[in-house]
């Protein structure tokens, strides 16, 4: 499992659904950083060789969100405000998750706590809805309607309507059965994160997640 792309039964269609849903997630997203998407884009021999992949904090906002890939699969970089941080505490949004405490396994060691990270302030997921593989859409504000009625502001799948929260933890009543998985990941220093590399003496890989 820890090559999406050769080892999962879905990844054709899953490629076709990333340009898809990418792109519609696009629209309507403004506090999405897409313009610093292509200065991080690692190469394709990078990519290839299944390589750790460094990505610049620098530009990165609080409410903002940064997508690349890293062995085939999306992964999402959220910097959440206080407020949000807060809202991951919120009583009347844990009754509402399917697994608010993580038992699942669909994350390292470091990444076992209340916010799903190894810093509260930065979330670290696998872009890929744990249904059937879709993308879902950054959409961390709150909306009374859209994309669906009492929308409580997180991650939303837009294929078969599944909901994360701004933890990547799957809200009860949808299709998605698992968190959002949490990929190997460390800080190199305050503004360099390293995706596919644990911090020192841990040992965790994708082939540890429960489903992706």
């Amino acid at each position: 499992m820890s090559d999406v792309a050769m080892q999962h039964p879905a990844a054709t269609r899953r490629d076709f659904l990333f340009l898809v849903t990418g792109a519609a997630a696009a629209i309507g997203v403004g506090a999405t950083a897409w313009p610093f998407i292509d200065q991080m884009e690692p190469s394709a021999d990078t990519l290839a060789a299944g390589a750790p992949v460094d990505v610049d904090l620098t530009a990165l906002a609080p409410g903002q969100m940064i997508r690349i890939r890293w062995r085939g699969a999306p992964i999402f970089i959220v910097s959440r405000p206080q407020k949000a941080l807060d809202g991951l505490k919120d009583k009347a949004i844990l009754v509402e998750l399917r697994d608010p405490d993580s038992r699942v396994r669909q994350q390292p060691p470091y990444a076992d706590n209340w916010s799903r990270s190894a810093r509260p302030q930065v979330g670290v997921y696998v872009g890929i809805c744990t249904h059937l593989g879709c993308i879902p859409q950054f959409l961390p504000e709150p909306n009374a309607t859209t994309p669906v009625e009492n929308w409580p502001g997180g991650f939303f799948c837009p294929c078969h309507g599944s909901k994360y929260d701004l933890a990547g933890r799957v809200y009860s009543g949808v299709p998605a059965p698992y968190n959002l998985p949490v990929p190997p990941y460390r800080f190199v220093n305050d503004t360099k994160l390293r995706i596919g590399e644990n911090p020192e003496g841990v040992s965790f890989d994708m082939g540890s997640v429960v489903q992706m």
